[in-house]
């Protein structure tokens, strides 16, 4: 029977920087998938997402300007968008495997699962280790529901030849957000449908409605309060139907969530405890099983599931394997956004969360000159102080948001205070050039 030191299974974000982080210090290491090399985010995830944001996001520029210097919104392509998305997505998969061979990690394709605590089998080979990595990532939940099987995903989306006329994202978290945003660029016809009455309920409630009118007014349909029963296929169109109400379309996809990939491990035969949410473990991302481990995705925590975290995991993993540190794991703040038109982006505390040791600050830029250049219907920002008045939370809503909030997630890391600012000189006129005056 083969042993290695160390088996990651599953090859994203998480499981590859912990099999390079173990590679580098000495380890022999495994690694292991059953589906695409790379992962989620960079073939069927963030990635092609925001490559087709592209279009949204160069369109939306033109709109603004309309009656400014131009004269004419320009059409997205489609096809050509997709093409040159699969310039990125396809060599995916071939360059991760590559790069395995460069680094001298071993790579096996396959299903893995366990037989015992301490065994794998995988394309029929028996395969032990000193320790185990669980990687395997989420994918998109099937609304239990009759007539799912009419249902597509985000990864359909990604991958789509032709779209659709007429579009329906049940769901109304930050996947049906961007898709949606997306595909009425693009050309479609789109409506949210929602369970209830609170969208994106992660961010600030009023910079959520605002970007709900925003979105309204640019064409997209919201239908809230609606509990998707049944979808009964028409011709070649789909009824999606709740107990009052009935909604037609070309296509419907699920944004309702996703879930984690455990159930192919037989982690029951590796006492390894899992939950709902995914693999439980504790502050050192250790399982019920003291030699496997789990990252990224698949882990039943509460930090956001975005690539930087399990990045994050992944490396932390890697030093705590290495004896680099023993200490357990502290996340810094997370900065989250969705990329829509305005965009919605939020780190640290948020007005939700406020108590009487805080101080909120709201913001409205839209009459500065870095939105008014662009003609931005709307940029507003949400800042939150400590009793100190240290910046401790930030949200914003603008076209600029994503890097706005890293820069603000930086002033807080560094306790940087308007004082600090005005001891740098920015270039201007610039994000960087505003914080000086966003600050109190």
């Amino acid at each position: 029977m083969k042993k290695y030191d160390e088996i990651v299974i599953g090859s994203g974000v998480a499981g590859l920087s912990a099999a390079y982080g173990l590679k580098e210090a000495g380890k022999q290491v495994l690694v292991i998938e059953e589906n695409l090399l790379g992962g989620t985010c960079p073939n069927r995830g963030c990635d092609p997402k925001k490559i087709l944001l592209n279009g949204l996001e160069t369109k939306k520029r033109v709109e603004q300007l309309l009656g400014k210097g131009f004269s004419k919104v320009p059409l997205v392509d489609w096809q050509a968008l997709q093409a040159f998305k699969r310039t990125f997505t396809d060599p995916v998969s071939k360059n991760r495997q590559a790069e395995l061979a460069s680094a001298d990690i071993d790579y096996l394709s396959g299903t893995a699962h366990f037989i015992n605590e301490r065994t794998i089998v995988v394309a029929e080979e028996t395969i032990t280790a000193t320790h185990f990595v669980l990687a395997t990532g989420q994918r998109p939940t099937i609304l239990p529901i009759e007539g799912n099987q009419y249902l597509q995903t985000s990864t359909d989306f990604l991958s789509l030849t032709e779209l659709p006329e007429e579009i329906i994202f049940i769901g109304a978290g930050y996947v049906a957000f961007e898709l949606a945003m997306i595909a009425h660029a693009a050309g479609s016809k789109v409506t949210i449908v929602h369970h209830n009455q609170r969208p994106l309920k992660a961010f600030e409630e009023k910079l959520v409605k605002q970007l709900v009118e925003q979105m309204e007014r640019a064409g997209i349909q919201f239908v809230f309060d609606f509990d998707s029963q049944r979808i009964v296929k028409v011709d070649d169109r789909y009824q999606l139907q709740s107990q009052t109400k009935e909604l037609q379309a070309d296509a419907i996809f699920c944004a309702t969530g996703r879930q984690p990939n455990i159930e192919r491990l037989n982690l029951e035969a590796a006492n390894v405890e899992v939950n709902k949410h995914g693999i439980v473990v504790n502050e050192y991302l250790q399982t019920t099983n003291p030699i496997i481990f789990a990252c990224g995705d698949i882990v039943a925590r509460t930090e956001p599931k975005l690539t930087p975290v399990a990045t994050f995991e992944g490396n932390y993993i890697a030093d705590y394997l290495t004896k680099n540190s023993a200490e357990k794991i502290s996340y810094p703040n997370i900065p989250t956004i969705v990329f829509t038109s305005p965009k919605l982006a939020q780190v640290g505390i948020t007005k939700n969360q406020l108590t009487e040791k805080h101080q909120l600050e709201e913001i409205d830029m839209t009459s500065w000159f870095t939105y008014r250049r662009e003609n931005e219907p709307i940029a507003r920002a949400q800042l939150i102080y400590d009793t100190k008045g240290y910046l401790v939370g930030a949200s914003v809503l603008s076209e600029h948001a994503d890097d706005l909030i890293n820069t603000l997630n930086l002033l807080i890391n560094q306790k940087m205070r308007k004082k600090d600012l005005t001891q740098m000189i920015m270039g201007y006129p610039t994000l960087a050039s505003d914080l000086s005056y966003l600050l109190k």
